[in-house]
């Protein structure tokens, strides 16, 4: 096996804001239509404390913030403490297009090394931006796994950027399913902080330059890593459903390899949207009985850049949500940092992706 050549890095930090405006092929993305500009739904707004006192200045923002952070990972279980140096091998070799492509091992939390991963480099000296790309295999981050235009890693790996392509942990719950003190999907957020903190100390990276992105059960996953860890410096999600909503089957974050396990339980949850027979568990069920939602991780990632790749699940509608983050953005003095695009369909399609790398070449590339 190789061994790749690290450089200290004692934590993997966010960076400054970005100041430039974003580029004009996809700067429509950037606002809603007239009629949900002023759109805010039923949401609660993250710009108002626990005890209903309002965020009114910028400096009250941190305070806010914390508290946010506080509730969440309180609800879903600590993380464990980041690994300080994950462990990292380099194994078989391969020339992709001028991409090297690198099969990989990590370290993802202690005691656990995940082999579904994949290290790919492009061309030259760097330091390069680089992506975390999370799915259910690796295989679909380099273009040979599940279905058409998921290949975010390889595409961007082509345009300049490392990128890591990393598999869902088989063993979901840790430290075991019996012993599960973390909720799945915070779980997984905190193996991506670790392989962030890996390509942080990798020598052709700029451990400033660093984002997240995922499809699906993999939007889920980077969402939550990006507004979790704040050494990303923006996350990019497609079609995971950015709020809870029950008329979908498919924004399932109920279910309990997501938000939904109670270890109480001697069964978990049949699958299927909540209701009388099959009801609400885990901390999803206190979130609901709380009136949280995903606005708040949203708030999480100001003023970070965050992009929404939207489709069946994640309509225009959608801006209802993203409206209280570029509140958040707005009052911290950060604009053009909330971006979605729209397409009928789950899957991805060449015009949504093309929009996603755009939007990374400008979030990340000086």
């Amino acid at each position: 096996m190789i061994r790749l050549s690290l450089v200290p890095v004692a934590l993997c930090v966010a960076h400054s804001v970005r100041a430039a405006d974003p580029p004009a092929k996809i700067a429509l993305h950037f606002a809603p239509s007239a009629e949900l500009a002023k759109e805010f739904g039923a949401y609660r707004s993250p710009l108002k404390f626990d005890d209903g006192t309002e965020v009114r200045v910028a400096a009250d923002w941190p305070k806010r913030r914390a508290e946010i952070k506080k509730y969440w990972h309180d609800l879903m279980g600590a993380w464990p403490a980041l690994i300080e140096k994950p462990k990292v091998e380099l194994g078989a070799k391969e020339d992709r297009d001028g991409v090297t492509q690198y099969k990989l091992k990590i370290e993802t939390a202690l005691g656990r090394t995940v082999e579904d991963a994949y290290l790919l480099v492009p061309p030259g000296k760097g330091p390069f931006p680089a992506v975390v790309v999370v799915f259910y295999e690796a295989d679909t981050g380099i273009g040979k796994g599940k279905g058409p235009f998921r290949d975010y890693a390889i595409q961007l790996a082509k345009r300049g950027f490392v990128a890591l392509s990393l598999g869902g942990d088989p063993n979901t719950y840790y430290p075991t399913k019996e012993k599960c003190r973390i909720q799945p999907l915070s779980f997984h957020a905190y193996e991506a902080a670790n392989c962030c903190t890996a390509l942080a100390q990798m020598t052709n990276v700029d451990a400033k330059r660093i984002g997240v992105v995922g499809h699906s059960y993999g939007g889920k996953w980077a969402l939550f890593a990006a507004a979790l860890h704040d050494g990303f410096a923006c996350g990019a999600v497609s079609d995971p459903g950015i709020v809870f909503d029950e008329k979908r089957s498919n924004v399932n974050y109920w279910e309990p390899w997501y938000l939904g396990f109670d270890p109480a339980l001697e069964k978990q949850r049949d699958r299927g949207i909540p209701n009388d027979k099959n009801p609400r568990t885990g901390p999803y069920k206190k979130l609901m009985a709380d009136g949280r939602d995903l606005t708040d991780l949203h708030a999480l990632l100001a003023p970070r850049p965050f992009f929404v790749s939207g489709g069946a699940e994640d309509p225009p509608e959608r801006w209802a949500a993203l409206n209280h983050l570029s509140a958040v953005n707005k009052l911290l003095g950060a604009p053009h940092r909330v971006a979605m695009t729209n397409r009928k369909m789950h899957s991805p399609d060449a015009e949504a992706n093309e929009a996603l790398y755009t939007w990374f070449e400008w979030a990340l590339k000086k």
